[in-house]
């Protein structure tokens, strides 16, 4: 390979038997390589050494040279710069020359050199004035070069200075210029009156101090005061330090500066509006920086960052004052002044919305944990798996606070209306609207989509809904865009989502909440007669709008797995993908939006119930739909009003059927049995089924009653019995003279505030009270029990507002409303936050606030008190009731299967329509036995005497035939078994004919002897349905 010095060659002989070149060729190829690399490396050592030892050598020789000048300097000027006059400032003098040439701020005696050098200096100009002649003699133009070098590098050095000595001179920092004799104060304001801005120099030496990151050392220098002990606010007295940046910071490269733009990175947004507080420390600053125009400025240049997805914040101090949570809490707390400049333009808003978006977005969830449960239950807690790693960030609590307080009611105002100036509350064109009115509400909705999942949303949605035109001026943007068909369109102007996802996401994820909110607060007559804040024309556009996009987020184009639908609010979730998370989000806000909406229908219908079901809910939609973790199922409990009435309450029979199966309701022996005195219905019937277990009471329960003579009554229970005694139980147990109800003025049924009064054991019979209505619905037996609206929200835990007073008094919401609405002072109406109870006579009276008693209601206050006093009556009162009554309900009955229905349809299962019975549906779905058939004459006749019944008369035959007065929900043709009429007597004997029709409820069997007439018929069946005799007649 390599020559080694031997002249002779030697032949190799390879006596292996095979060709060794391939082998030897590798061989070779891999130490030619290691020998390449191996003097590579010792090259690169050469060199590595060469510039080491020269470095050396350099520095040695520098540091001799620093010494030997500063000697020099010593015996010319004196060590303490006591030969020093103002000569030695000007341009032929080599004072600074040598004193810059060899300072070294980590040296003690330069430290000090320096800091005499500007008492000195600042002396000379307090005595002259004219600090350009100081340093450039009488021709400025001359020596300009020289004099603008010198200057910047005494301004750096005084600068340097303090930053390499901050540790000890951190009692000083923030000192004023009355403190002149600290060195601090004497460096900063030497540099404060050399970066004067009428001195001819300023430009050239704040740009050099910016391209030399000043800013990060200002940063570092205010975080080392911070950190001191005796770290606080400021005195009030602007420091040297505070100067200096407030002389800075305007030097943007407008005119007439000439600075030129530096790196984001070592701006001052990035350095020194990220310091924790900062306007503490700098209350002049602060002021500087939101009059100025300065706001501005810095905020596009931050605005520009975010729109590249540049990283230009600092290190984090610590995990409790991440960089971007101190530069939103100080932006935001200087916006509302800056927003209120005359100068302020639209441009600033949008700008200041998308900083403030981006920084909101990085924040972890900043809700409070006292939040009203009302508030937090529209908002689900992600179901974290347990693969996932979830890193906990924790702000600082004062930061939290300083971020919550800035966005506050004004700020909100200024933000708006300067976004929404210029665009139009109503239709004014039948076009889409322009780049300018998208550009703000694509602005606007970022931002506050932010922040409702962000921060504590109890101040900020009652501002926006009432004191913005946040709604109007949304509902007409999205109709124009639904009537224009501009949605796709507008999908690619929204900076905040991708373009590929639907323009409607996000003016969606605002307005939903915000309106939502409004119709918490808002009164009937406002909504149903002004119309307000929408008309019903538009609420019906409204409606259709929210369906199409609820049906396309939940079943068209889905982004979530089957069973997370609920896992959009979190404050972890708020870190997936955004499109991802806003999908999840419009998702629970329209359908909480929906759902509001038709609960306002139910109240007075302004649209068809059809309206609310989606187009696409086929066949395979509802047999899906009862698979437990299917999306089906999914929508269904989310949204179960995309579902018609119909096909939700099979999908309820459906699941009612499956559990009793499991539990064995059709085996052959039954474990309970009760035994019922018919004048003691209500007590037998709690004290037996209060001993029954959960499953039990899912199991058959099979009843004999004893009538008054103490004699059990005829009939064996097949089903039939049973539903007679459910029937006469609710009727009992409901009755409001029983004292566990009351009435409303529409004979509508609610828990009795005052039952305590009368039952001691009032709230165990409310349990057993809430069983027995579950285990009627559970075995599918209708009661004619009508409910109060409000009182079946508390059957699906929902909270009552004041739109719900009318229901259960109609005087007093009148009086509310009065008040709302009155126009003179009402506090001389001499009204408290109090109510008066008056409960049999017994008066008490209650505060609704802490210091009710003396606390007065006026014009300011009296929509808390309107709702105070609502919540009182609707929520408060019955808390205790209600909450045992559904104990007891939930016992058979699931939270799942009645949040399928609102409260108008609960009721319906409950009690099934109030509508008079349809005897043509029973004559389609009935049986004939015993000789019977459909054209038969006495069939006939029986069904003209049973249409010409009353409607009490047609219960009570219902009640004869099937146990149970109502009807099932769905029609007679799912009434099991069927309702059949079978001959009761084999001959038309006039004793055959004297017997009256007798009845088999377990069968729903009608035995019916084969009645000549018309009357007589009529005649003996009216006896026999009112004859009240029990199972005697049988």
């Amino acid at each position: 390979m390599f020559f080694s010095g031997d002249p002779s060659t030697r032949k190799r002989v390879d006596l292996g038997g095979r060709s060794s070149k391939e082998r030897d060729r590798q061989k070779l190829l891999e130490q030619t390589r290691l020998e390449r690399n191996r003097r590579l490396w010792q090259r690169q050592q050469n060199s590595a050494a060469l510039k080491i030892q020269k470095c050396v050598r350099g520095r040695k020789a520098v540091k001799a040279e620093h010494s030997k000048v500063r000697e020099e300097f010593y015996r010319t000027y004196g060590k303490y710069c006591q030969n020093v006059d103002r000569h030695c400032f000007g341009p032929d003098s080599e004072f600074l020359r040598h004193l810059l040439f060899f300072f070294n701020a980590q040296n003690v005696g330069d430290f000090a050199i320096l800091v005499d050098t500007c008492r000195s200096l600042l002396q000379f100009v307090q005595d002259g004035g004219d600090t350009v002649r100081l340093f450039a003699g009488r021709d400025y133009s001359s020596n300009h070069a020289l004099v603008d070098y010198r200057v910047k590098q005494l301004v750096h050095a005084c600068i340097q200075a303090v930053h390499q000595n901050r540790n000890q001179l951190k009692e000083q920092i923030l000192m004023t210029s009355k403190e002149s004799s600290t060195s601090t104060t004497l460096l900063l304001e030497t540099v404060v009156i050399l970066i004067d801005p009428k001195l001819p120099w300023v430009c050239n030496i704040v740009g050099y101090l910016l391209q030399r990151n000043t800013f990060s050392l200002f940063r570092e220098i205010a975080l080392t005061w911070k950190e001191s002990s005796n770290a606080g606010t400021s005195t009030g007295i602007v420091s040297s330090l505070e100067r200096v940046l407030a002389i800075i910071i305007p030097h943007i490269g407008q005119k007439p500066c000439t600075c030129t733009n530096i790196d984001p990175r070592w701006s001052f947004s990035s350095q020194i509006l990220t310091i924790p507080f900062l306007w503490r420390l700098f209350p002049y600053l602060k002021e500087v920086f939101a009059r100025r125009g300065l706001s501005q400025h810095y905020i596009h240049q931050m605005a520009f960052c975010v729109q590249n997805r540049a990283n230009v914040l600092p290190n984090d101090i610590s995990t409790e004052y991440p960089g971007y949570a101190c530069l939103l809490g100080n932006i935001l707390e200087t916006a509302g002044v800056a927003l209120s400049q005359p100068n302020c333009s639209f441009e600033m808003a949008v700008d200041l919305a998308a900083v403030t978006t981006f920084l909101l977005e990085a924040l972890p969830s900043l809700k409070s944990s006292s939040r009203e449960s009302k508030e937090s239950s529209m908002l689900v807690e992600d179901d974290t798996t347990a693969g996932d790693e979830v890193t906990e960030i924790t702000l600082n609590r004062d930061l939290e606070q300083q971020i919550c307080n800035a966005i506050e009611p004004r700020f909100l105002l200024q933000l708006t209306n300067l976004l929404f100036g210029g665009i139009p509350f109503a239709s004014s064109s039948d076009d889409g609207p322009d780049d300018k009115e998208v550009a703000a509400v694509g602005a606007a909705c970022a931002f506050l989509h932010v922040t409702f999942n962000t921060l504590p949303l109890e101040r900020i949605m009652t501002v926006l809904a009432y004191r913005t035109e946040l709604v109007p001026v949304l509902w007409n943007f999205m109709k124009r865009c639904h009537e224009n068909q501009k949605w796709s369109s507008l999908s690619q102007q929204l900076a905040y989502l991708p373009g590929d996802a639907p323009g409607w996401l996000l003016p969606l994820s605002v307005f939903c909440p915000v309106y939502k909110h409004m119709l918490t607060i808002v009164d009937n007559e406002e909504f149903y007669e002004h119309e307000k804040p929408l008309s019903l024309k538009d609420i019906r556009c409204l409606i259709i709008i929210l369906r199409q996009a609820l049906w396309q987020l939940l079943w068209i184009n889905p982004t979530t797995p089957a069973n997370s639908l609920k896992s959009a609010t979190s404050g972890s979730s708020n870190k997936k993908h955004p499109e991802e998370f806003i999908q999840e989000r419009v998702s629970i806000v329209a359908s909480e939006l929906l759902s509001q909406l038709q609960d306002w229908n139910n109240r007075r219908q302004f649209t068809s119930p059809s309206d609310f079901h989606a187009d696409g809910v086929n066949e395979f939609f509802i047999s899906q739909a009862g698979i437990e973790n299917s999306r089906a199922n999914d929508i269904l409990k989310q949204a179960p009003f995309l579902v018609p009435f119909t096909s939700r309450v099979k999908i309820f029979t459906s699941q009612l059927t499956a559990v009793r199966q499991r539990h064995g309701s059709h085996s052959v022996f039954t474990r309970n049995r009760f035994r019922i005195r018919r004048d003691h219905i209500l007590e037998d019937a709690y004290n037996q089924m209060s001993a029954l277990s959960e499953d039990d009471l899912r199991g058959v329960i099979r009843v004999t009653f004893v009538n008054e003579f103490g004699v059990e009554e005829a009939g064996i229970d097949g089903g039939g019995i049973f539903k007679d005694f459910m029937e006469n139980i609710t009727r009992a147990a409901f009755d409001v003279q029983y004292g566990l109800f009351k009435e409303t003025a529409d004979h509508l049924l609610y828990p009795n505030p005052g039952s305590g009064m009368i039952h001691e054991q009032h709230l165990q019979f409310f349990h057993f009270l809430g069983t027995l209505l579950a285990k009627a619905m559970f075995e599918g037996i209708l009661v004619d029990i009508p409910f109060a609206t409000f009182f079946l929200s508390k059957l699906k835990q929902k909270h009552n507002y004041l739109n719900d007073l009318p229901s259960l008094d109609p005087e007093l919401y009148r009086h509310l409303i009065f008040l709302k609405h009155y126009e003179g002072d009402l506090g001389e109406l001499e009204l408290y936050f109090v109510i008066v109870n008056n409960e049999y006579g017994e008066q008490t009276e209650e505060e609704l606030l802490p210091g009710g008693k003396n606390l007065r209601v006026t014009n300011e206050n009296v929509i808390t008190f309107i709702h105070l006093v609502a919540n009182h009556r609707l929520n408060f009162q019955i808390r205790q009731q209600s909450s045992h009554f559904l104990r007891g309900f939930q016992l058979l009955i699931q939270k799942d299967w009645i949040d399928m229905f609102n409260e108008h349809e609960l009721q319906l299962l409950i009690s099934g329509s109030l509508d008079s019975l349809d005897v043509d549906d029973i004559r389609l779905n009935t049986n004939y036995a015993g000789g019977y058939h459909k054209e038969h004459y006495v069939i006939e006749m029986f069904w003209e005497v049973l249409k010409s019944f009353s409607l009490e008369n047609q219960k009570k035959f219902l009640k004869f035939v099937t146990g149970c007065s109502r009807g099932p929900l769905l029609g007679f043709r799912y009434l099991e078994p069927l309702f059949c009429i079978q001959r009761a007597a084999g001959n038309a004997s006039e004793e055959a004919l004297d017997r009256l029709p007798t009845s088999a409820t377990c069968m729903n069997l009608l035995k019916l002897p084969p009645y000549r007439s018309k009357e007589q018929l009529e005649m003996k069946l009216l006896y026999a349905i009112n004859a009240d005799a029990g199972f005697d007649l049988s």
